[in-house]
Formats: structure tokens, sequence, C-alpha cells
């Protein structure tokens, strides 16, 4: 791909969308362009982590798996975003694998050179800082959410957080740009498919949750989360 797509795919990733064209060329210039068909694997749970990937078109999942294989899905990521969030900040493996999920085009960046671009454009590393506090803002609601709500309250929680990481606003609903399956929705919270999938359709009986022609569902948050009260 040429560098001018180049630039012009990375000034839409939301890090970079407010840099001026000389601190977008400086990225430009390490940057790469790579095409990832489906089920295909980026990288894989503790291989040398070097690089960081930035999502122009596609979704990817990573995931992380115990002794036994059980998988449990840290996050569905879609165009716009970065990963790993912590590839900037810790040296070593990467923390879990990712696998795609929807052929994708993934610009790819070394992390010794971007460590020295962030260090001649601290307002990129303030960008940054702030990325990363939304993640860790996300990541506290999962551990409030496990610790403090049974799994029918933490099934409903997880639609709500999905309509903001993964849906599109389509009328007065969220609809859930990415068609989780019951397995997948269950290893997002370390729960079994069958309890996810009574859950649902007993949201689906309430009429908090719905599902257009194609699949895809569609929910209120607001009068989801009223549901946590009752």
């Amino acid at each position: 791909m040429k560098q001018e797509d180049i630039k012009a795919r990375l000034s839409r990733v939301p890090l970079f969308k407010e840099l001026s064209d000389d601190e977008l060329e400086q990225i430009v210039r390490i940057a790469q362009t790579r095409l990832y068909r489906n089920k295909m694997y980026v990288f894989m749970q503790d291989d040398p982590l070097d690089r960081v990937f930035f999502i122009q078109s596609g979704k990817v999942k990573i995931y992380k798996t115990d002794f036994s294989g059980k998988e449990q899905i840290v996050s569905i990521l879609e165009a716009g975003e970065m990963f790993p969030h912590t590839g900037f900040f810790s040296k070593g493996r990467y923390p879990a694998m990712a696998e795609i999920m929807e052929d994708a085009v993934l610009i790819v960046i070394p992390i010794d050179q971007f460590e020295k671009i962030l260090l001649s454009y601290p307002e990129l590393s303030v960008k940054l800082f702030r990325v990363m506090g939304e993640k860790i803002i996300d990541l506290q609601a999962r551990l409030e959410a496990q610790i403090l709500h049974n799994t029918f309250e933490q099934i409903v929680l997880l639609l709500i957080r999905l309509c903001k990481t993964n849906g599109k606003k389509s009328g007065g609903h969220y609809k859930l740009t990415t068609q989780f399956t019951n397995r997948e929705l269950a290893n997002m919270i370390g729960t079994s498919r069958e309890t996810v999938s009574r859950t649902v359709n007993l949201l689906k009986k309430k009429n908090l949750i719905v599902q257009d022609d194609e699949g895809n569902y569609l929910i209120d948050p607001e009068t989801l989360q009223q549901e946590l009260f009752n």
C-alpha cells in the first residue's frame, strides 16, 4: 500500500486524528499494512511482544486460554481500535491471542520505533494515556460486575457494555454490529452457554432485546439497565 493511503487510513484512527501532517508523517514512515483473512491469528499468547496493531477494517477477537484450553474472551475489537493496549508500556510477551473474526486490514507498527516518536511528541503520549485510562475504567467495571453481581446481572451488564463497544445507534436502540454466539457471550464473563441462552430468551420474552431480520440484537441500554433494579 502506498504511503499516501497509509496516511489517510491512520488519520481516521481516533488516537491519531488530531495530529498535524508532520506528526502523522513520522508514524507513516514506520507503519505497514497487512491483510488478514478470517480465522487467521495475528499473534499467539506468549509470542514475543514487538508490535502493536491498529484496525483499519474488520474485526479481531482478543482472548486467553487456561491450562485446560478453556477460552476467556477479553474483547472484540473493530475498526479504529488498537491492540494490545499494554504494548507500549510492557516488555516481554503478548498477554493473549488475537484471532481475526472478519477479514481485516491492520496497520502494523514496531514498538521500539513508535516509542522514539512518543518521546519526540509528548502530546501523542497524552492521547495514548487517555485511551489507556478508558480501558482501565472498562476493566474496573468488569471486575466489579463479577464481584458484586449474580450471573443474570452480569449478562445484562455485558449486553449494556457491548452496546458501547460493539454497537451502533439505530433509532431508539443500539444494534450490535457483531453477531455474538451464546458461547462467545458466555466466554466473556466465565459462565456457561446454557445460562446465557436461558437469560437471553428471558430478556427476549420481556421484549428487552429483539433481533432484526439479519439476526442482529437491538437493545435499549437504558431500559435494560432498569431490569437490574426489578
